[in-house]
C-alpha cells in the first residue's frame, strides 16, 4: 500500500537533492499543463510550497517547453505527455473512469494474488494427503505469513522514498535509499531466522493449546523450513517496491509468477510423488521465494542500479524509515492481529474444525486480494484532486463514486464465486466429510464477510490519499478491540460459526466507519478549508 503521488518530471525541471525522506513529492495533478501555475507568483508564492509541499518549487528554463521527450546526463529518459493527448481519469465520464480504472488494475491484481494462490495449493495438496497436517497450516502459516506483515513498512518506506527521489531526477539517491532498506530488509530477515529457530517451536505450543498439542511436531517442521527465506522474502520485498516505485510493475510480476510456478511443481514433486507431505510443501515454498528475490534483485539490476550494494543507515534514517509507515504499521498489525485470533480461537475446536478453517480462510485470502488495487487506485489518484492546484472536490466525489460502484460489483461477485468453490467443489481440498461439513456450516457469515470487503479497501485507499493517516489507524485499532471482544464471546458459543460471524462484523464496522467519515463535514472531500488536512511530513501517529 505504497503512498505514491510523483510523477515523472522533464530534464528541465531541476530540484534539489533530497536527503530527507519523509518529504513528500509534487500531487499528480501537477502534469505538463498546469505545472507553471505551481511556480512562484504572488498568489502562490515559494514559501507556499515548501510548507504545502515539503521542498522547494522547481525552476523552469525561460522559453523551454513541457512537453516531449529527453534524456538526462545519467541516461534516464524521461517522458512527458503532449497537453490533450489523453484526458485525465478525473475529467473523464463515470463508464470512461471505470474502464480506465479496470485497465490500470488489471497488472497490479496478479501481485496481489501469487501469494494466496500459493498458499492455496499449499492447502489443496497438503489436504488429500493427511488432515493432521492441513490443520497443523493453520499455526504455520500465522509464524510464516502473518508475522512478515510486521514488516510490510519496509515495502511502504521503499516505495515512498524511492518514488520521491525519482521525481527529482536523482539516480544517486534513488541508489541510495535502495542500498540503506536492503542492507534493512537483510538485517530483520536474519533476525526472523534466528528467531523462528529459538522460539518457532514454543510459538506454536503456546498458540495451538495442550489439546492440539499432536499437531505442533508437523506445524514446526513447516516453520523451521520456511523459515530459511526469511533473508531472501524481506530483501525481496524492498527490490520489488524498489520497481514498483519507479512505475515498473511488470518485472515484480514476472517473478512472482514464476515463482507461483515454481511452487506448484515443487508440491507436485515432493508431496505427491515423493511423498514428504508438509515437509515437501515448505521445500517449495521457501525455494520459490528465494528463486524470486533473486529475480527481484536481477530487475534493479537491469535497470542500471547496483542491488548488491548495501549501506547500513544511520539512526535518523531508521528513524525516518519507520515514521514513514507508522500509521500505516498500526493498521495492518490490528488487521492480522485479528486474523490470528480468528485462528487461535479455531485451534481450541479440535482438529477437523481447525482443518476446515484453514480451508476457508485461504479462500478468503485469495478472493479478498482482488479488492486491493481499487485501494492503490484511490492513493494513486486522488491526491491531485484533493491537494493539488487544480483542486476539484467534486472531481474526487465522481472518482470515488466509481471506485465504489466497481467494488461492490466486484464484492459481489467474489462473494459469489468464492462461496461456490467450497460449497459446489469441497472435494478439491480435502476428501474428509467431517472438514467438508465444518466449511458448510460457515457459508452465510463467509458471503457476508467477503462481499463488503472491496468496496471497504476503495474507501480506506481514499482515507490514506488524504492523509487521515491518524483516523485510520485509531479507527483500525478500535475495530480490533471491539471485533476481539465479539470474537470471543462468539466464538465461546456458536463455535466456528461465531468465529465467521464476527469476522464480517469486523468487515462491515471498516466500512462504516470509513463511509462515515468521508460523508461527515470534516472529510478530506468535504473541507474546503486546506489547513484542516494540510500535506505534511508522515510521523507515527
Amino acid at each position: 500500500m505504497a503512498l505514491k503521488l510523483s510523477l515523472p518530471l522533464p530534464r528541465t525541471i531541476r530540484t534539489p537533492s533530497l536527503r530527507n525522506p519523509n518529504l513528500i513529492s509534487l500531487p499528480s495533478s501537477l502534469s505538463a499543463r498546469n505545472y507553471n501555475a505551481a511556480l512562484p507568483s504572488k498568489s502562490f508564492h515559494a514559501a507556499s510550497i515548501r510548507r504545502r509541499f515539503g521542498f522547494r518549487p522547481a525552476r523552469v528554463a525561460q522559453g523551454q517547453e513541457l512537453s516531449g521527450s529527453s534524456e538526462d546526463n545519467d541516461g534516464m529518459v524521461v517522458t512527458v505527455e503532449e497537453e490533450g493527448e489523453k484526458k485525465e481519469l478525473a475529467d473523464q465520464g463515470i463508464w470512461s473512469q471505470v474502464k480506465e480504472i479496470v485497465m490500470f488494475t488489471g497488472p497490479a491484481t496478479g501481485l496481489w494474488l501469487c501469494g494466496p494462490i500459493m498458499s492455496l495449493m499449499d492447502t489443496a495438496v497438503i489436504g488429500h494427503g493427511s488432515s493432521i497436517e492441513l490443520a497443523a497450516l493453520g499455526p504455520a502459516t500465522v509464524v510464516c505469513d502473518y508475522m512478515s506483515y510486521m514488516f510490510m513498512f519496509l515495502s511502504i518506506a521503499t516505495s515512498n522514498m524511492v518514488a520521491t527521489a525519482l521525481a527529482n531526477q536523482d539516480r544517486e539517491e534513488v541508489q541510495h535509499h535502495i542500498s540503506v532498506l536492503l542492507f534493512v530488509g537483510l538485517a530483520c530477515g536474519i533476525s526472523m531466522l534466528l528467531f523462528t529457530k529459538v522460539f518457532g517451536a514454543a510459538i506454536l505450543t503456546a498458540f495451538t493449546g495442550p489439546k492440539n498439542a499432536h499437531v505442533v511436531p508437523a506445524a514446526n517442521t513447516y516453520v523451521q523450513i520456511r523459515s530459511l527465506a526469511w533473508p531472501a522474502l524481506l530483501s525481496g520485498w524492498v527490490a520489488q517496491s524498489a520497481s514498483l516505485g519507479m512505475k515498473d510493475s511488470w518485472g515484480p510480476l514476472k517473478s512472482l509468477a514464476a515463482a507461483t510456478v515454481i511452487n506448484g511443481i515443487g508440491l507436485v514433486v515432493l508431496c505427491r510423488i515423493l511423498g514428504y507431505g508438509i515437509a515437501g510443501a515448505a521445500w517449495a515454498a521457501m525455494i520459490s521465494q528465494v528463486f524470486s528475490a533473486y529475480m527481484m534483485i536481477q530487475n534493479l539490476n537491469k535497470k542500471g542500479y547496483d542491488a548488491l550494494a548495501l549501506s547500513i543507515p544511520s539512526g535518523k534514517e531508521f528513524l525516518n524509515i519507520l515514521g514513514l509507515a507508522a500509521p500505516v504499521f498500526l493498521t495492518l498489525m490490528s488487521k492480522v492481529a485479528f486474523y490470528s485470533l480468528l485462528i487461535y480461537n479455531a485451534t481450541s475446536m479440535g482438529t477437523h474444525t481447525m482443518a476446515a478453517h484453514q480451508v476457508m480462510v485461504q479462500i478468503y485470502m485469495t478472493c479478498t486480494v482482488w479488492g486491493e488495487p481499487l485501494s492503490q487506485t484511490a492513493q494513486s489518484f486522488m491526491p491531485g484532486l484533493i491537494y493539488g492546484i487544480n483542486r476539484n472536490l467534486a472531481k474526487a466525489w465522481l472518482l470515488l463514486r466509481s471506485l465504489v460502484s466497481i467494488g461492490a460489483i466486484l464484492g459481489l461477485l467474489l462473494g459469489i464465486v468464492g462461496t461456490s468453490i467450497p460449497w459446489l467443489f469441497p472435494y478439491l481440498f480435502t476428501p474428509d466429510q467431517m472438514v467438508i461439513q465444518g466449511m458448510h456450516k460457515v457459508l452465510i457469515p463467509y458471503f457476508i464477510a467477503l462481499s463488503v470487503t472491496p468496496p471497504t479497501v476503495c474507501l480506506e485507499g481514499t482515507l490514506l490519499a488524504g492523509r487521515d493517516l491518524r483516523f485510520i489507524s485509531l479507527s483500525m485499532s478500535g475495530c480490533f478491540c471491539l471485533g476481539a471482544l465479539v470474537l470471543s464471546v462468539l466464538s465461546s458459543r456458536f463455535g466456528l460459526q461465531g468465529c465467521w460471524f464476527a469476522l464480517a462484523g469486523f468487515q462491515w464496522a471498516r466500512f462504516s466507519i470509513a463511509l462515515l467519515r468521508l460523508l461527515s463535514p470534516s472529510s478530506v472531500l468535504s473541507s474546503e478549508d486546506l489547513s484542516q488536512h494540510e500535506l505534511q511530513k508522515l510521523k507515527a501517529t
